[in-house]
């Protein structure tokens, strides 16, 4: 049995009791606590005080959500992927009673990453200027405007298919009754018939128009007619047109990016396989017409229906890669590995700057062998795919 010494040291050792501190005092505390400044025994008397009073709970907890945005090592800017990790638990809960088409869910998220950009701009990202690229025949061009002036492009154009469709063009007459077809012209002449140049109010009639047209081709559903949408001298399917539209609404996003010094980054990787998808498919139309304007090497194979004839393997390397055979003689036959006599590989993204006319064709290959006619043909032809 201890002696009264030993008790005494046993004593010692024992927790100290805990804080008794009054309400009004515990809740000055949380502020410190929120901050973990506080020392051991206040922290532990303002937890126990949580457990039993409800105010003072939902207090520190929007304290401590306050504390959190302090930490400026963390990054505000939200996570690209996030919108596509939340839609896609939600569809895992419930599945949308009418689901967006495969082929228009490029668009779907080219038009919402590009709405999350400007959703912050202020006055002076508006006017930031913008410079646009595209290849006309042989040579690079531009045209100089705003960032709310590229929202007008894209409403202007979007406008096409919204017409197709039987809808409102969303641009209140200002074309006159019989606006023209082609996007250059149409742009243009929209830019010309507005009073003051545009700002900030542009986003949401392009918004609307954009959610106007998901809604519509989505409650078509897969029986949605092969109209056709047509852009002054070409035209196409709708579906085509679609996947277009998510195109130009990518890289014009990249170019509003740009202008502002904002990161931006490329579609994912199986709507980016549909765009290059689209523009192999052009191609060998578009090498057709350069070869009627003197354009490109005259056809060496046969130009009718029938067999395979000449091809170039294009082959495109990481994110949405794959390899496409390009008829070189005439639209009308397909493209085959067996008749192949010239070989381009690039990389995804910069096949799509290639289409857009970002990137001169002389600059575009990472790698090609075979006949040099054939390649510089093809190449020409991407970057004339491009226009304002």
């Amino acid at each position: 049995m201890p002696g009264p010494r030993e008790a005494a040291d046993d004593l010692a050792f024992l927790p100290a009791p805990p804080v008794k501190l009054s309400h009004k005092v515990l809740k000055s505390l949380l502020g410190a606590w929120a901050l973990s400044a506080c020392s051991p025994e206040e922290t532990e008397a303002v937890e126990d005080h949580l457990t039993d009073c409800a105010p003072c709970a939902d207090e520190a907890l929007r304290l401590r959500d306050a504390v959190a945005l302090l930490h400026t090592e963390r990054n505000l800017d939200l996570d690209p992927l996030l919108r596509s990790r939340v839609l896609q638990g939600c569809l895992g809960r419930r599945p949308a009673r009418i689901p967006v088409p495969e082929w228009a869910a490029p668009y779907d998220a080219e038009t919402a990453r590009l709405d999350s950009l400007l959703n912050d701009f202020g006055h002076a990202e508006w006017h930031a200027p913008v410079r646009l690229k595209w290849y006309e025949e042989e040579h690079a061009t531009s045209q100089r405007t705003t960032v709310a002036g590229v929202i007008g492009h894209l409403l202007t154009v979007d406008g096409l298919v919204s017409t197709a469709l039987g809808l409102d063009d969303g641009l209140d007459g200002i074309l006159g009754s019989e606006p023209p077809s082609s996007p250059t012209e149409r742009t243009r002449q929209y830019w010309r018939a507005l009073a003051a140049p545009p700002g900030r109010t542009i986003r949401e009639p392009w918004r609307d128009q954009s959610h106007t047209l998901i809604r519509t081709v989505s409650f078509a559903g897969q029986d949605v007619p092969e109209i056709s949408v047509p852009y002054g001298d070409f035209s196409l399917a709708l579906r085509d047109s679609l996947l277009d539209r998510a195109f130009e609404c990518w890289v014009h996003a990249g170019d509003i990016a740009d202008a502002v010094d904002y990161p931006y980054d490329p579609p994912t990787s199986a709507h980016l396989h549909l765009m290059i998808d689209l523009a192999a498919r052009t191609l060998p139309a578009t090498l057709a017409g350069r070869r009627r304007s003197g354009l490109a090497s005259t056809a060496r194979g046969p130009v009718p229906e029938g067999p395979p004839g000449r091809s170039l393997r294009l082959e495109i390397e990481g994110a949405g890669g794959g390899d496409w055979y390009i008829s070189l003689d005439s639209p009308a036959v397909q493209g085959s590995p067996d008749h192949t006599v010239a070989h381009v590989a690039l990389d995804g993204v910069e096949f799509c700057q290639l289409a857009a006319g970002h990137v001169e064709p002389e600059e575009a290959v990472a790698g090609q062998e075979g006949d040099r006619e054939a390649i510089r043909d093809v190449l020409f032809a991407a970057a004339s795919l491009s226009r304002m």
